[in-house]
């Protein structure tokens, strides 16, 4: 059993912070795992949580891995659960850099506005304890202290953007401690999401790319997330990597044991919409209110799985789905019925153009 703050040691300088799982009933935010690793004389921190509690475990990773004179802070993406103590970078008494994803800067000024959104999208569904509003404003009441930046925070993309090859497999993405940290771009579950490799330990840290077949935000990219676990499967393939971390697992998952898990989350990917396929019926037309119930049943009939699974992840993931078949809304009326665009079947007009 583990709990909030736990470390597992990976190696003698590698240490992964174990966060929590969401239980919004007894207000318990969920925490996001982090990594702290040491590459050379740089402390490197990849995400960094939220809670007083998560706050004392990184700094205690930190004393295990020493000694270190410099210290990196990486922002894997914007969300919450993994940005609440980013300050920390304040408080280290070294030189420090802190990078966060430009994709990303917005959600982490104004979470409420982001989850207000993301809830707006489900307000029909019956999956939500409360109106969008309130309901965004309870659950971000959850994630405190939260302190996104620090005072010398700046985004990736401030940086030259580099074609990083590892292997067969080519990113983009940016480097750090003479190559030893490699930043790559992935951005699927939200706008701005990276994911880190370090190559000196062999461990690709996934964060929550890997948060289940389907992403739930409003910013995810379903291809982006199947393409970057493709990606990085291929990695450990190859053996350019050797342990697979993320954001809410829990597991080290070593060589072939990451590659079932990766190929296990693109199958589910592909049962997925196949059942949501057949769930719009003959004519491509459903109203969300009675697809978002029947493709829970089939989401856990499958045994597919994600991180905080609950009604409300699982609507948010039900209405991303019908976008992944190609529907669209056909007017903004709460539970407007979804369809397939429709096509003219006559001849454009011709048009001319000016000699």
């Amino acid at each position: 059993m583990t709990a909030l703050g736990d470390l597992i040691e990976i190696d003698d300088r590698t240490v992964l912070v174990l966060g929590q799982e969401l239980d919004v009933e007894h207000g318990r935010p969920d925490v996001g795992n982090a990594l702290v690793h040491r590459a050379g004389d740089t402390v490197v921190f990849v995400d960094t949580g939220v809670t007083t509690v998560f706050r004392a475990a990184l700094r205690a990773a930190a004393d295990r891995v020493g000694p270190w004179s410099r210290a990196l802070v990486l922002t894997t993406h914007g969300h919450v659960d993994h940005i609440g103590n980013n300050d920390l970078a304040d408080e280290l008494g070294v030189p420090v850099e802190h990078y966060v994803p430009a994709g990303d800067v917005d959600q982490m000024r104004d979470p409420q506005s982001y989850w207000v959104r993301a809830f707006e999208r489900i307000a029909a569904l019956g999956a939500m304890p409360a109106p969008p509003a309130p309901a965004a404003r309870m659950l971000m009441s959850l994630f405190e202290p939260m302190r996104p930046f620090a005072e010398t925070t700046r985004t990736y993309e401030e940086l030259p953007l580099e074609r990083v090859r590892i292997g067969s497999v080519r990113f983009t993405g940016w480097t750090f401690a003479d190559g030893a940290v490699r930043v790559l771009r992935s951005q699927g579950h939200c706008a701005g999401h990276v994911i880190v490799h370090l190559s000196d330990c062999g461990v690709l840290h996934l964060s929550d790319e890997g948060n289940g077949a389907c992403g739930a935000m409003a910013d995810a990219d379903q291809l982006k997330i199947q393409t970057v676990l493709g990606a990085v499967a291929r990695l450990f393939e190859e053996e350019q990597a050797a342990l697979l971390t993320d954001g809410h697992t829990f597991a080290l998952r070593r060589g072939s044991e990451a590659v079932s898990f990766l190929d296990g989350l693109l199958d589910q990917a592909t049962a997925l919409q196949t059942a949501a396929l057949g769930l719009t019926g003959e004519g491509g037309t459903v109203r969300p209110s009675a697809f978002a119930p029947r493709y829970a049943e089939a989401f856990a009939a499958l045994g597919a799985g994600g991180a905080n699974p609950n009604a409300m992840f699982a609507a948010m993931m039900a209405v991303n789905q019908l976008r992944e078949l190609g529907l669209r809304p056909e007017s903004e009326a709460v539970d407007a019925p979804w369809a397939r665009p429709a096509f003219s079947h006559t001849a454009p007009a011709a048009q001319t153009f000016p000699a």
